[in-house]
């Protein structure tokens, strides 16, 4: 690593301790100026944003990428206008602040109580997808919180674009504007050195694969939110209803497969599966969709035919546990709720996990046996994202169980402190 770079992170990690003083004195109405500044110089300068986004796209193309990747790194107009709108959202939530969480007056009168405080720096790793640039900037600034972001070296363009219009949208708020640091060094032993920077950065939050996530759990010098991976399963149990069910899972799958949310394995009551299989063998072949398949599932789809529109292979052992990030699925039948429940304990990630079924009783016990951070009935997985949860956005989807858990939103964001109002108390 070059002196250069690690200059920039000590130096960018110092104006962020200092930004995130000068936010301590910022008013919610001017954080939320900032933040509307913010939703619409992204739709105004859309243009220039693409651009930036087509360097990208072009370098990740000639570099043999894949598609799933491509498409977790691509913005258009539509996706910029949801980011747009997402900001909006965290703009018009309650401020967390200063809440106060609990007040009480013990028997010597004193008023002790707890107030809602931001962390202070939140350091972000991720990889290939830029919106997270703008989440995560307003969520943070929403909160209170200053951020330094290490976005990855195939969206260093785009990412670039969409600091320097944060960046500028915030000071003309009259916010400070080194509350958002963007590292431009692609340098990637620059990683080591944001996970010892425990004088400048509160938290770290690692967004990427597994070998990023297993890194920052061994090496992080400061607390880290260290979950995230999923291996997202769906049940359809005898009791389902299965037009509902093939919706569901086909959404689950296929609605935006690049993503963590989004279903790896389907697993089917051994009662309905001969019904049920081969219709949603159907649906999935019409979209490009690759089943693998149990010995039990691959007798009721049958094999791959020969237009090559159906794709059904065997299933591998580690195929279970796999997130496929792509338009792959497993694909198992179990003959009760136990064996589902068994299933996901063995190969989950504690992400999101569904199950279809009529039967109350079934979808509480899955409810409360399923040990994940999100549990879903007769509904997908994909819905397991701060945005739908009414949380504006998200800068994570943990599977941690402390300090937080599923999308972290603006709570999740912040501490709190003890603060004792007295009227000249002395302890005897």
């Amino acid at each position: 690593m070059t002196k250069t770079t690690t200059d920039e992170l000590a130096s960018k990690g110092l104006a962020a301790k200092r930004a995130a003083r000068e936010l301590a004195k910022v008013t919610g109405g001017v954080r939320n100026r900032a933040l509307l500044n913010i939703a619409d110089r992204i739709v105004e300068q859309q243009e220039t944003i693409l651009d930036a986004n087509r360097l990208d796209l072009d370098a990740g193309t000639e570099k043999g990428l894949p598609d799933y990747y491509l498409d977790r790194m691509m913005l258009n107009g539509e996706r910029l206008e949801a980011i747009a709108s997402d900001v909006r959202g965290v703009a018009g939530l309650p401020d967390p602040v200063g809440e106060v969480i609990e007040m009480k007056t013990v028997p010597n009168g004193l008023q002790v109580g707890r107030r809602r405080v931001p962390l202070g720096v939140v350091g972000v790793i991720y990889e290939s997808r830029p919106n997270v640039t703008v989440d995560i900037s307003t969520l943070c600034l929403k909160s209170g919180n200053a951020v330094i972001l290490r976005g990855g070296s195939d969206t260093i363009n785009s990412n670039t674009a969409l600091a320097n219009i944060i960046r500028e949208a915030i000071a003309d708020a009259g916010a400070p504007r080194n509350a958002v640091q963007l590292i431009e060094s692609t340098d990637r032993e620059l990683v080591g050195k944001m996970l010892e920077a425990r004088e400048y950065i509160d938290l770290l939050i690692p967004r990427g694969g597994q070998e990023l996530i297993n890194r920052v759990a061994r090496d992080a010098k400061m607390p880290a939110i260290t979950g995230g991976v999923g291996v997202c399963h769906t049940y359809v149990d005898k009791e389902a209803d299965l037009d509902m069910a093939m919706d569901i899972v086909f959404n689950a799958k296929v609605q935006r497969y690049s993503v963590c949310n989004a279903m790896d394995t389907l697993l089917v009551h051994s009662a309905v599966a001969p019904a049920y299989l081969p219709k949603m063998a159907g649906r999935f072949a019409e979209a490009g969709v690759e089943m693998r398949c149990d010995r039990r599932a691959l007798s009721l789809i049958g094999p791959s035919n020969g237009s090559g529109v159906l794709q059904v292979i065997p299933a591998s052992e580690d195929d279970w546990s796999t997130e496929f990030l792509a338009l792959i699925a497993g694909v198992r039948v179990v003959d009760s709720l136990d064996d589902a429940l068994d299933h996901i304990e063995t190969y989950g990630s504690g992400h999101s996990d569904a199950i279809v079924t009529e039967d109350y009783s079934a979808a509480m016990r899955f409810v409360d046996e399923v040990d994940s951070s999100a549990v879903f009935v007769n509904c997908s997985t994909r819905f397991n994202d701060g945005g739908q949860f009414g949380l504006g956005a998200e800068v994570a989807i943990s599977t941690n169980k402390f300090h937080a858990r599923g999308p972290m939103g603006l709570k999740e964001l912040t501490s709190y402190k003890w603060t004792v109002m007295g009227s000249g108390q002395v302890r005897t």
